[in-house]
């Protein structure tokens, strides 16, 4: 998972969206749509790695220090398409940093303690209206099991959940998107993807999807009443 407050080191390129992308026809499209499809760290689940840290650092050590020091958002990004944390942890040359490390799946459950309620009164909502609920995430398939174990609900609330760990695929790559459709035998155009990082929306939309990015369920609500679908 990856912390909507940092970002990768990594380079992706996203397609534009065409000259005569029409706004308002996709604003008021609600009627057309068949499922909302949501991202889940920091829009249901809220997912701050330090706890997992905190506790174990070296005094005058911080966890933001730390995670610079390991660069634990470029190698979060490849746990999330399937790399072992272990494998990820020995590549660092401080022992007490690769021991840290390769400890963060059996602490992950304290990154994970509180659900966004707000998100989850709307996903109650939209499935009253008859819409399908589905989820892709950005999480390492060390990891998934744990969230599980954090929130049970994660394992029942979605038709489809595409976990990037479990298929080697991550946002904002669009062939994850396109895998999610497959999956799920829906066509993009049928879907609102909700994603609290712009450039995994964006790369939704490249192959057709509507999106919203997410800042607060507040703010989800109202974005969700101008498309006519609440």
């Amino acid at each position: 998972m990856q912390d909507n407050a940092r970002r990768s080191g990594g380079h992706f390129s996203f397609p534009k969206l065409p000259r005569r992308f029409n706004v308002k026809k996709c604003i008021h499209a609600g009627q057309q749509m068949k499922a909302i499809v949501f991202d889940i760290g920091n829009v249901l689940v809220r997912w701050n790695p330090g706890p997992a840290f905190a506790p174990y650092l070296a005094a005058g050590d911080s966890v933001a220090a730390f995670l610079d020091r390991v660069e634990f958002d470029q190698r979060n990004l490849r746990a999330d398409a399937g790399v072992p944390f272990a494998d990820l942890a020995a590549e660092l040359d401080d022992p007490a940093d690769r021991e840290l490390l390769a400890a963060y799946p059996a602490r992950f459950g304290a990154t994970v303690t509180e659900l966004i309620e707000g998100s989850w009164v709307l996903i109650d909502r939209l499935r009253e209206k008859g819409l399908a609920i589905h989820a892709i995430t950005n999480w390492s398939d060390e990891t998934w099991p744990q969230g599980l174990a954090a929130h049970p609900r994660l394992g029942s609330a979605f038709g489809t959940v595409v976990v990037s760990g479990e298929i080697g695929m991550v946002k904002p790559d669009p062939a994850i998107f396109q895998y999610f459709c497959k999956r799920a035998r829906l066509a993009a155009e049928d879907c609102l993807f909700i994603d609290d990082k712009p450039e995994n929306v964006a790369a939704a939309q490249s192959i057709g999807m509507a999106g919203e990015v997410f800042t607060s369920p507040e703010n989800l609500e109202a974005a969700l009443i101008r498309r006519a679908i609440l």
